[in-house]
């Protein structure tokens, strides 16, 4: 018997409205600023307009992080964590996903895939709700393997990383 007792779960991760709404909520008080500066400094003065092209360019940027952040589902069979998407051949195994932000209604989780590269992807409970618990037991369940996602021997008594 296995010493993770989470169920198992796929549930879908992408495209976070929390984050749209945080990353928006940003740019429009950044432009806010940049706008009250611009009045502030009077109309010999230029420097305000290169804060608005800044503003704009990082609202752009954050428009396309935003739009291109991978989408797909997040598998926990019981015993291996893996990823599923459309940009994959099937299913791709994982590393356990870390819990970086726990706000209840939605999970910021860091992904690592067997090639190192991490995906920092929030889970929200608006996407799945009768699959939310099920997903929140899973990631944050004690016990389950520290080890590669390659199949090479598990040492527990290394640190996580």
């Amino acid at each position: 018997m296995s010493q993770y007792s989470a169920p198992p779960v796929i549930y879908p991760l992408g495209r976070s409205r929390f984050l749209a709404f945080a990353l928006f909520t940003i740019w429009l008080t950044g432009v806010a600023l940049t706008c009250v500066w611009a009045f502030a400094a009077g109309p010999a003065d230029h420097t305000p307009w290169l804060g608005l092209v800044a503003s704009a360019i990082a609202g752009a940027l954050a428009w396309t992080g935003w739009r291109r952040s991978p989408v797909g589902q997040l598998h926990w069979d019981g015993q291996v964590w893996a990823w599923q998407s459309s940009g994959y051949q099937g299913k791709t195994s994982l590393a356990p996903p870390q819990v970086s932000i726990d706000l209840q209604s939605c999970l910021l989780l860091k992904l690592l895939n067997p090639a190192g590269a991490a995906w920092w992807l929030w889970a929200e409970r608006s996407s799945a709700p009768a699959r939310w618990l099920d997903l929140r037991r899973a990631v944050h369940a004690r016990g389950h393997p520290q080890g590669s996602v390659s199949g090479e021997p598990i040492d527990l008594k290394r640190p996580r990383p």
